[in-house]
């Protein structure tokens, strides 16, 4: 199960990112499916929503779907994004970062949230169900 990371923060958190994608993949039966993922800051993720979504501002998460055969796509994390939510959440850095890596790898495989309804309760419902899976084999 390939895992891209590109580092561009200097959080070195490579080998927990890793682990964290893989379990997921394992667990929605995407074993041996290929990931890409960049960790950078608030300034990177605002040119990448600017770019991609003429919004210019930062956000937490983007992901990039890809149509080719075995790799799912690009997720782009902000670690500025992570220190404040998990601070505001009352959560580890670990257990935000790995809510934000599973949330961008839902919707590299079709999950949406942005019109709501059943759609975004299915979404938060199975992010809640690979989050506990984390925690319980203890990798945040």
């Amino acid at each position: 199960m390939p895992v891209f990371i590109a580092d561009e923060a200097g959080l070195k958190k490579s080998r927990l990112t890793t682990k964290i994608i893989n379990f997921a993949l394992e667990e929605l039966g995407l074993k041996g499916s290929e990931v890409s993922v960049l960790i950078t800051g608030d300034e990177g993720m605002r040119a990448l929503n600017k770019k991609f979504r003429r919004i210019d501002k930062p956000t937490d998460v983007l992901s990039f779907p890809m149509d080719e055969s075995g790799m799912l796509g690009d997720i782009a994390i902000s670690v500025d994004k992570v220190v404040l939510q998990a601070k505001e959440f009352g959560v580890s850095f670990e257990e935000e970062l790995a809510r934000l890596l599973i949330h961008g790898l839902l919707h590299l495989i079709g999950y949406d949230h942005v019109k709501g309804g059943r759609q975004a309760a299915k979404m938060k419902a199975k992010e809640a169900v690979l989050l506990n899976g984390l925690k319980k084999n203890g990798l945040v």
